[in-house]
């Protein structure tokens, strides 16, 4: 199995035959949408870097589309051309569907939290997520995390955009996934507490993950301070950098 890192939350998974893209945002910089933030971070247009220069050689190989949720940091306008003129077969949330058919994607399946289905010949589940810590999840909307095994493949648990919950404890916990994927950047708009793991519970995550983790969500959009930098040397301090992989955009990942 090979994983893509892209940028941000942006990802390809290759497995046989199969080329599963995951969350894309794939505009240039400053196409997928305005600033996140005013005055906490300074505002910038986002995303705020370009494509790496691979990009879309791994991405045109895709033959089907996952996606966690709405927010254009992890699907963009671009992207959403991209999969409607390659009629890509998209798997989506139960409460995601309806948006994207009415923006013309092609919904082929639809997932439910706690169900297991039937996936490219393996099984998909979808998994609680809460974007944000208190009051400001509700408005930041439905979250889908996947929890996904492939034929003769490792399982991967993409966490998505999400703070550590009971929920994503019980995975790493009860199904131990062989890769799980932790949204790294501790997003935090201008008011409000942050929207993705403090540092101190992506130190959790990683801790209390059975195997591999692959830390994502960092440096490309601009309300993420968390650099990769930072986080490498907290998961040093605390023992943990070892069974961490902390991709730079563009980075192809081989998982035997």
């Amino acid at each position: 199995m090979k994983i893509s890192h892209i940028r941000n939350a942006t990802m390809v998974i290759e497995t046989n035959d199969k080329v599963i893209l995951v969350d894309p945002m794939l505009g240039a910089k400053g196409t997928a949408g305005p600033t996140f933030t005013l005055f906490r971070y300074k505002p910038r247009r986002n995303p705020i870097l370009d494509l790496p220069t691979n990009a879309m050689d791994i991405v045109n190989k895709t033959t089907h589309c996952l996606i966690t949720h709405l927010h254009p940091d992890h699907l963009d306008k671009d992207a959403e051309t991209f999969l409607k003129s390659n009629n890509i077969p998209v798997t989506c949330s139960v409460k995601d569907e309806k948006i994207l058919r009415k923006r013309g994607l092609n919904v082929t399946q639809v997932i439910n939290y706690w169900e297991t289905s039937n996936f490219l010949g393996g099984t998909i589940e979808g998994i609680p997520a809460v974007h944000g810590y208190g009051f400001i999840a509700k408005p930041m909307g439905n979250v889908m995390g996947f929890y996904i095994q492939l034929p003769n493949e490792k399982s991967i648990y993409l966490s998505a955009d999400t703070i550590y919950t009971d929920d994503v404890n019980r995975v790493l916990s009860e199904y131990k996934p062989d890769i799980s994927v932790v949204a790294s950047g501790r997003a935090q708009l201008d008011l409000f507490q942050p929207l993705l793991m403090r540092m101190e519970d992506i130190v959790k995550f990683i801790k209390n993950s059975p195997n591999k983790v692959i830390a994502n969500h960092l440096e490309a959009v601009n309300h993420c301070p968390i650099t990769r930098k930072e986080l490498a040397s907290e998961l040093t301090s605390k023992g943990l950098i070892e069974k961490t992989l902390i991709p730079e955009d563009g980075q192809v990942m081989e998982f035997e």
